[in-house]
């Protein structure tokens, strides 16, 4: 079942939630401001359970009946970059730039995909955080004191599914009713239930949380990237570039994005209405797939609103930040009322110029670590020597 949203503030998960259980406790003055309406990712809080849930019967078909390959890692070679922008189409989180070292690394050079994650689900019978009930003790850390519980069928297992609204919408920012509460929505069922990826293994994964996200790379030997690792490898050594392409606009042969009228009508003249298969379009000059749209990428950093403001501050003038990770502390007015926001980098099929241009290196955004929807995956990261090279 499908529960539209009309409201946006703080948690939109949280919003969904107590929408289908017609609570009205939770307003929009309760849970604070936002920097910008995100129409490719959207703040929200839902339950963080435990990483390892074993299941009597494999709810998937076994690895070696599917078609798979072990994610092949690209080496970064390190080095120093401006990290943020001063684009005009840059937001007050990506402000000032700063300069930045990384060592070297070595990065998947595609998310993540359907067969790579169902080979993990094979072998470890891990449950993900949308097929498990949403954990009320919690989901109450994350809304304003006193909010009563919602009924117990409110809470049974799903995600987040973008659904484009009917009709015109005049005001986006308002109006965030295509974001879909949906039982049954997970990494299988990417548009609920009734859905399949039968014919998408080789698409992102999605409706992973950051939960999630980390039990993979503890399985597989590796870890996210933090944000400075990922930014870097998504410049593909172009200097002070816009896009992973350079400072052309971005058009459907960059990436997959949002063409048309968002949220209403999405023309597909990249091919593609919602994910599309890694690969799909060029990669950048490391060799990178996809860090720019498709899908959200988790990184390990706490999501601050004014990081970078703090990092600078915190520094002398001409001082080169080595291998940062984030602040220590969360500020991330989409969620107020959250103890934790992890940063999401790369945009997704959903980002438009017209409402979000997160498709962008430099663009950023938070989300509470055990969030999943439908245009949120992941890819990994390991450390690497600085003599290593490119090794599958």
């Amino acid at each position: 079942m499908r529960y539209p949203i009309q409201r946006m503030c703080g948690g939109l998960l949280a919003l969904a939630i107590f929408s289908v259980a017609g609570a009205s406790e939770l307003s929009t003055s309760d849970t604070g401001p936002s920097m910008d309406a995100p129409c490719c990712t959207a703040p929200s809080v839902a339950a963080r359970l435990a990483s390892y849930t074993t299941t009597d019967e494999p709810r998937v078909l076994k690895s070696t009946q599917r078609r798979f390959s072990a994610p092949k890692m690209i080496h970064i070679p390190g080095g120093e970059f401006r990290m943020g922008s001063v684009d005009e189409l840059a937001r007050f989180d990506e402000r000032p730039m700063h300069m930045v070292r990384v060592d070297p690394f070595l990065i998947s050079e595609t998310e993540i995909t359907n067969a790579q994650f169902a080979r993990f689900i094979d072998e470890t019978g891990y449950v993900t955080t949308a097929e498990r009930p949403v954990d009320w003790e919690e989901l109450k850390k994350q809304v304003p004191p006193g909010t009563p519980k919602p009924p117990d069928e409110v809470l049974a297992p799903g995600s987040l599914v973008f659904m484009p609204p009917e009709g015109d919408v005049n005001d986006p920012a308002a109006n965030l009713s295509w974001w879909q509460w949906t039982h049954g929505a997970d990494w299988r069922h990417p548009e609920g239930p009734d859905s399949n990826i039968t014919d998408r293994m080789d698409h992102p994964v999605v409706h992973v949380s950051f939960e999630d996200a980390k039990a993979y790379c503890e399985w597989f030997g590796a870890r996210l990237p933090t944000e400075a690792e990922w930014e870097f490898a998504a410049r593909g050594g172009l200097i002070n570039a816009i896009n992973p392409w350079g400072n052309e606009p971005i058009s459907p042969k960059h990436a997959n994005t949002w063409q048309g009228t968002f949220p209403r009508q999405n023309t597909a003249e990249d091919g593609f209405v919602r994910t599309s298969p890694v690969k799909t379009f060029a990669p950048n000059d490391y060799g990178l797939y996809d860090v720019a749209g498709n899908v959200w990428e988790w990184t390990t950093d706490l999501y601050r609103i004014d990081a970078y403001a703090q990092r600078v501050e915190a520094i002398q003038v001409d001082t080169v930040i080595e291998n940062p990770t984030g602040p220590e502390t969360v500020n991330d007015p989409r969620n107020p009322n959250a103890p934790d926001s992890r940063v999401q980098r790369g945009g997704s099929f959903l980002c438009h110029d017209s409402y979000c241009a997160s498709y962008r290196v430099s663009a950023r955004m938070g989300c509470t670590p055990d969030t999943s929807m439908s245009h949120v995956g992941f890819r990994i990261v390991r450390d690497a020597a600085p003599q290593q090279e490119n090794t599958p």
